[in-house]
This record gives C-alpha cells, structure tokens and sequence, in this order.
C-alpha cells in the first residue's frame, strides 16, 4: 500500500493499561464515520496494515483500540507518536453541502481596512477557537476564525472577508 492510497485520519498518542491499548488522537474531522477494520501505521516510511480488534471512540476527537497480535504495553510504545491512516476507498462520501472551518485552508482574506493580507496557510484548532495563520508581509499573521470578525465567506471565490481588531494587523506589522 502507497501513501498515496490513503489518507490520513490521526495519530498514536498515548498508551492505556498494560494490554497494549493505545489511544488515537483523530485530526480527521468526521472520524465517527470511519470503518476501522484494517489502518495503517507509517512505520520507517512504509505503511503496515494492523487489523483492529476492538475500539471505543470518544467525543473528544479521540479512541481507545486494541491492534491484533499488540497484547503487551512494550508492543504499543513503539507505535506511540506513529501517524495512522486508513484506504482511500473507505473515505466517507462528504455532503457537498456542509462546510469545515479546515475548508478556509488556501482561501485569500481581505481585511475591510487593510485589503488583501495573504492566503490561509494554516488553520490551528484550539477547544476555544479556531486561529487562521496567513502570511502577511514575510510574517506570520495570526487571527480568531470567530463570527464577530468574520463578514462573509465566499466559496466559489474561494476569499473570506474579515474585520478584524483594530491595532491587531499593527501588531504584527511592528513586531
């Protein structure tokens, strides 16, 4: 199996209890519509299939699995920090209608005061808000994706129109 015939869905994060339980952090948004019969882990830059036994996801974007012939915590540590993926004909269809604050990746922000500031390079996901990252005049410019900021959306155009605080592009200007 070739990277390219996968896509990513998280990481090994931790292990849990001495039976080589490991826990999975999901960057993958719907991970709760994912078959999880069969995932890979990129070990030494290949990806090795593992055959799941058991899992329980929880609401934290996170799950607890237990892999085939991984019954010892010795076993899971080496997988610890291991990113995991899962075969791209187990993609879940996405309905074209719903939108991801990860979907604003590549779209070119306008600020009504300071014009175009760049495209999204990065989206940071935080429990208490999302942190658009654009790279603004050879710097890192980092803003809140909140409603009080956000004017308009424009998919087709792919641009989001913001208004941010002002003194928040001076910031980063003189810094």
């Amino acid at each position: 199996m070739q990277l390219s015939d996968c896509f990513y869905i998280g990481y090994i994060s931790k292990t849990r209890g001495l039976k080589g339980e490991i826990q999975v952090y999901f960057e993958f948004l719907d991970y709760e519509a994912l078959d999880f019969d069969v995932v890979f882990l990129e070990l030494d830059k290949k990806l090795v299939p593992f055959f799941v036994r058991s899992f329980k996801l929880q609401s934290n974007r996170t799950g607890y699995f237990y892999l085939e012939d991984m019954d010892h915590i010795d076993q899971a540590k080496s997988l610890v920090g291991k990113q995991l993926y899962l075969a791209n004909e187990k993609m879940p269809e996405r309905d074209p209608d719903t939108f991801y604050i990860t979907d604003l990746k590549g779209y070119q922000v306008f600020d009504q005061t300071y014009g175009n500031l760049g495209e999204i390079i990065a989206i940071n996901e935080f429990p208490q808000q999302d942190i658009a990252v654009v790279c603004y005049k050879s710097k890192e410019l980092l803003f809140p994706l909140s409603d009080d900021f956000i004017v308009e959306i424009d998919e087709e155009s792919r641009v989001l129109k913001v208004d941010l605080p002002e003194g928040l592009i001076v910031l980063y200007s003189e810094a």
